[in-house]
C-alpha cells in the first residue's frame, strides 16, 4: 500500500515536470525544471514527508507559467491577424506586384541564364510581354462582347414583341379568361373588398415603380462610379507595374530579408509553410480557371449546336456568373429554359436543359477532385472549408476558406502547433 502511494506521488511529480534525485540516506531532492531552487525532503521507510503545501506551491507556479505562455501566444496570434486586417487594404497593390513578380521569376531567371543578359533587361522584357498579352486578351474579349451586346440591344424590339405576343396568347387562353371573369364577378359581388383590393394594387404598383427606379438609379450610379474610378485604377496599375519591376529586379535581396531576420528553426518552418502555400494557392487558381473554362466550353459548344445567336458572349457571361455563390449557371439557364417552354420553343428548352444538366454533372464530379489534386487536400475538407468561408465572408470566402485550410495544414506539417504546445507546456522553444 505504501509503495503504491509512493509510485502515485512520483507520477504526480513527473506530471508537474519535476526532477527527483536520490541524495542517499533516504534524502530526495526535488528541483523544478525551469530553474526553481532545489528543495530537500526526507523519504523515510515509514512514508514520505514532502510537504503538501510545497507541492501545491510548485503546481501553482507551473500552471501560472503555462497560462502566461499560452496568453502570450494567443496575444501574438491576435496581433498578427489584426495587423493583416489593417495592412492588407493599404498594401494590396504591392501584394499584387509581389504575386506578379513571383509568377514571372522563373522566366526571368531562365532568360538571364540562357541569353546572359542583365536581370533588369530580363525583367523589362517579361513585364512587357505580360502587359501586352493581358491587354491583347482583354481587348479581344471586350471587343467581341461589346459587338455582341450591341447586336443584342438591337434585337431587344424583337424580344419585347415576343413577350407581348406571349402575354396576349396567355390572356386569350380560355382557362385564364374564365379565371379572370370569375375574379371580376367576385370583385363586383363584394364591394367591401374593393377598397382593400384597390389599396393593395396601388401599393404593389408603387413598390414595383420604386424597385424599377432604384434599379435604374443604382445602375447609373454604378456607371458614374466606374467612370470616376478610372483615374484611380490607372494610377494603381502604374504603381503595381513599377513595384513588380523593382521587386523582380532585386528578387534575391527582397526574399532574403525574412530569412536573415529569423532564427534557423523558424526559417525552416516558414520555408515549409511557404512551399505548401505557394503550391496550394496557384493550384487553387489553376483549378478555378480550369473549372470556369470547362463551363464556358460546355455552354458555348451547346449553344452553337443548338444554333443560338451570340453563343460566345453568352458562354463567357455564364462562365463568369458561375463564380457567384448560390447563383452560378442556374441564374441564367433556369429562367431561359422556363421561357422557352412558355413560348412553345420546347426543342430549344430541352436542349438547354440537357446542356445545363451536363454542366451540373461535370461540376459536381470534377470540382472536388480537381481542387483536391491541385491543392493537395481531402475533397470533403475542401468542401467544408469553402462552405464555412462562404458563410463567414460571402463570395471572398470561396478563396479565404480553402487558403485558410491550406495554411493550417502547412503549419501542422511544419510542426508549428507542436512547437507552440512544447513552448506553452515546458517553456522550451
Amino acid at each position: 500500500m505504501l509503495y503504491q502511494r509512493y509510485k502515485r506521488f512520483l507520477n504526480f511529480l513527473k506530471s508537474l515536470r519535476i526532477k527527483r534525485k536520490n541524495q542517499g540516506n533516504g534524502v530526495w531532492r526535488i528541483a523544478y525544471r525551469e530553474g526553481r531552487p532545489p528543495r530537500s525532503d526526507v523519504l523515510g521507510n515509514r512514508g514520505f514527508t514532502v510537504g503538501f503545501m510545497e507541492v501545491i506551491e510548485i503546481m501553482e507556479q507551473h500552471i501560472i507559467k503555462r497560462i502566461l505562455r499560452g496568453g502570450w501566444v494567443l496575444t501574438v496570434g491576435i496581433l498578427i491577424l489584426l495587423s493583416c486586417y489593417l495592412l492588407v487594404p493599404l498594401l494590396y497593390p504591392f501584394l499584387i506586384a509581389w504575386l506578379i513578380a513571383l509568377m514571372l521569376n522563373p522566366v526571368v531567371e531562365w532568360m538571364s541564364e540562357q541569353f546572359r543578359m542583365p536581370r533588369w533587361l530580363s525583367v523589362t522584357i517579361c513585364l512587357t510581354l505580360f502587359i501586352t498579352s493581358m491587354l491583347t486578351v482583354a481587348a479581344a474579349v471586350v471587343t467581341r462582347v461589346v459587338r455582341e451586346v450591341y447586336n443584342l440591344s438591337n434585337s431587344m424590339d424583337h424580344f419585347l414583341r415576343l413577350w407581348r405576343e406571349f402575354f396576349i396568347q396567355l390572356f386569350e387562353n380560355d382557362k385564364v379568361r374564365t379565371f379572370l371573369e370569375t375574379l371580376g364577378s367576385l370583385y363586383k359581388d363584394n364591394p367591401n373588398l374593393q377598397g382593400s383590393i384597390n389599396s393593395n394594387l396601388s401599393s404593389t404598383a408603387d413598390k414595383i415603380t420604386t424597385v424599377i427606379t432604384n434599379f435604374i438609379t443604382s445602375f447609373l450610379d454604378a456607371i458614374v462610379r466606374l467612370l470616376s474610378s478610372l483615374p484611380n485604377v490607372a494610377s494603381i496599375s502604374i504603381i503595381i507595374l513599377l513595384s513588380a519591376f523593382f521587386i523582380s529586379k532585386d528578387w534575391s535581396r527582397w526574399m532574403g530579408i525574412p530569412a536573415r531576420a529569423m532564427p534557423a528553426s523558424i526559417n525552416q518552418s516558414m520555408r515549409t509553410i511557404w512551399g505548401d502555400l505557394k503550391q496550394a494557392l496557384f493550384g487553387y487558381l489553376r483549378a478555378q480557371l480550369f473549372l470556369i473554362s470547362i463551363t464556358m466550353f460546355i455552354i458555348t459548344t451547346g449553344l452553337i449546336v443548338l444554333r443560338v445567336d451570340y453563343a460566345i458572349t453568352i458562354g463567357l457571361l455564364v462562365g463568369i456568373i458561375d463564380l457567384l455563390p448560390y447563383l452560378g449557371v442556374g441564374a441564367v439557364m433556369i429562367p431561359w429554359i422556363v421561357y422557352c417552354f412558355a413560348v412553345d420553343q420546347g426543342s430549344l428548352g430541352i436542349g438547354l436543359l440537357i446542356v445545363y444538366a451536363i454542366v451540373l454533372l461535370t461540376r459536381q464530379i470534377m470540382e472536388p477532385k480537381v481542387l483536391a489534386s491541385t491543392v493537395g487536400l481531402d475533397p470533403l475538407l475542401m468542401l467544408i472549408a469553402m462552405f464555412v468561408g462562404m458563410q463567414l465572408f460571402g463570395f471572398l470566402g470561396l478563396i479565404v476558406g480553402p487558403v485558410s485550410l491550406v495554411l493550417l495544414s502547412a503549419m501542422k506539417r511544419a510542426n508549428v502547433f507542436l512547437d507552440l504546445q512544447t513552448y506553452i507546456i515546458s517553456g522550451r522553444k
